[in-house]
């Protein structure tokens, strides 16, 4: 595989950029996310390792989507709100190994710009010098010849009087310790390719440059190898995230705590989150360990093995360019890994998001253009989510067809019916019916204290941290117990339908599970019952009946 460098796309006469306002600033980070956004797929095909994180250009360019989102709600007069934006929006936003690692190298970078009125060549300059020293400070065990190694070239080419200059001339640098890589990591060598990671970030950089000089986005480079086609899979099997709040215990602390469960560890914090990412066999058990010490509020379970086969299927795909497209594909709002892996076994691409979560309209329609199908089906599976579903159908000018689903639970549900094979417009009334017929319950926790009356006319009074109930999105109990709750709801409306299906959130254990489906089956034993971890975040239970 030939390993992209460093061109500008139009002749430039260096030394004339002016230093950077907040509001400069903002605009080259959007702009390195749509130029990272145009290479996504090719730095995915670059990643050799076996597999997870095989969607390196996919992490990384989530990870800068959220940043963006954060800079199109920020101040943008003042630099100190744009730094936040950045270093927030990273942390929150930060997908695999290479999305938290990129999230700590603009931690450094916000860190070092954040209390200045502009940023000038020297300040740009320690700022990509301390981008260096906050990536390295994340891992535990640095491995040269992966994004670090490019980040250190970044920071000690980072020189000039200006600011376009001093990325010029980090680029250049930059662009030299990628090449040498594969000298460095023997998989590299082996499969003819440099770091994905680092070539990731040099994409980040460059799109910066590209803000200041006005380039226009370039074309995406047409993929035709996978280097992932030659390695086995690893030891561990499943790629394992969590983003918590309001923890117990120290980072460093909670670092040592899920340090004995895998490999490939990253566990870094800030502002009261704590991110955390790690490849092991037993993520259900993590992800319960890590719960009792703060408030999970995102959760992410790949099933590395399987995200292997799909990079293969990739590759063969690249290789048959001229199979036919098919009429129909489906992107699918979602969290919670066990949810994630139902839609995708019913053909769904996942936009990642859910309550507090909500992607934006840029994310769905980014998505949408990654499906190869003739038309794409999007289901939003929350009301709060269907305006920017919709946006973006209407911005895709006529690609994308939204069938507004308003709960997880009528996402499945229209997901049953979905066929590739069949054109959208064919199968949008069908979805639809079968959304209709699914009920959805969900149980989580009060946000704070009120008094609600509901569609019954039932009065409720709810305490900050409460247990409630939702019926398709609407308050229909409080108080008790999760496992109370579901039987509660249940009870009153079950009416000898045939499939219950509860899904155990962030927090419940397979233990907690088996109970609640001993208790299930006793009191509903002519229906079938499945239940499963990994359902949305923030929710003890999601619970379908159908």
């Amino acid at each position: 595989m030939s390993n992209p460098s460093y061109q500008s796309s139009v002749p430039h006469t260096p030394g004339m950029t002016s230093n950077l306002s907040p509001a400069l600033l903002a605009q080259m980070f959007r702009r390195a996310t749509d130029w990272l956004g145009v290479f996504r797929e090719q730095v995915n095909a670059l990643n050799v390792y076996p597999v997870p994180d095989g969607d390196t250009g996919t992490n990384m360019h989530l990870t800068m989507q959220s940043v963006r989102r954060e800079l199109d709600t920020c101040d943008q007069n003042s630099m100190m709100s744009v730094a936040r934006a950045i270093s927030y929006g990273a942390l929150l936003g930060a997908r695999g190994n290479s999305g938290v690692i990129l999230s700590q190298l603009l931690k450094g970078f916000a860190e070092t710009v954040q209390d200045k009125r502009e940023v000038t060549a020297p300040v740009l300059i320690a700022a990509f010098k301390a981008a260096q020293k906050s990536g390295y400070g994340a891992v535990m065990k640095p491995v040269e010849g992966t994004i670090l190694t490019v980040a250190r070239g970044v920071a000690e080419g980072a020189h000039g009087k200006t600011p376009d200059m001093v990325l010029e001339n980090a680029l250049i640098a930059g662009q030299a310790m990628l090449d040498k890589t594969p000298d460095m990591l023997p998989a590299l060598k082996q499969a003819g390719v440099v770091d994905s990671g680092g070539q990731g970030y040099l994409y980040v950089v460059q799109g910066m440059l590209a803000a200041l000089r006005g380039d226009e986005l370039p074309q995406a480079p047409v993929i035709e190898h996978y280097a992932q086609e030659q390695f086995e899979e690893e030891a561990f099997g499943y790629c394992t995230e969590f983003l918590m709040s309001h923890a117990t215990k120290p980072v460093q602390e909670i670092r040592e705590l899920v340090s004995p469960f895998g490999d490939s560890l990253l566990v870094v914090g800030a502002e009261g989150y704590v991110k955390g990412h790690i490849h092991t066999n037993e993520p259900d058990e993590l992800l319960a360990t890590v719960g009792r010490y703060g408030k999970m509020l995102k959760t992410k379970v790949e099933d590395m093995s399987q995200q292997h086969t799909e990079i293969l299927g990739m590759a063969g795909a690249a290789a048959r360019a001229e199979e036919e497209i098919p009429p129909s594909g489906l992107v699918a709002v979602a969290s919670g890994y066990g949810l994630v892996k139902l839609f995708r076994s019913l053909g769904a691409r996942i936009v990642s998001g859910g309550q507090t979560a909500n992607p934006s309209v840029q994310d769905i329609v980014d998505a949408v253009n990654s499906v190869s199908a003739e038309q794409v089906i999007v289901l939003p599976n929350n009301k709060n989510v269907l305006m920017a579903a919709e946006k973006a159908a209407e911005l895709l000018e006529g690609r994308a067809i939204v069938v507004p689903t308003r709960t997880l639970g009528q996402g499945i549900g229209a997901a049953m019916s979905f066929g590739a094979d069949q054109p959208a417009s064919d199968l949008v009334a069908h979805m639809q019916e079968s959304a209709q017929a699914v009920t959805t319950f969900e149980v989580t926790r009060a946000s704070r204290t009120t008094s609600v009356t509901t569609k019954a006319g039932q009065s409720l009074s709810i305490t900050d941290g409460d247990v409630i109930g939702l019926q398709d999105d609407e308050l229909v109990h409080a108080g008790g117990t999760p496992e109370d709750a579901v039987l509660e709801m249940l009870r009153a409306s079950y009416q000898g339908q045939e499939v219950i299906t509860v899904f155990g959130g962030p927090q419940k254990t397979q233990a907690d599970l088996d109970a609640l489906s001993e208790r299930l089956t006793v009191a509903f034993g002519d229906a079938e019952l499945e239940a499963h971890l990994g359902g949305p975040d923030l929710y003890d239970y999601l619970v379908t009946l159908e």
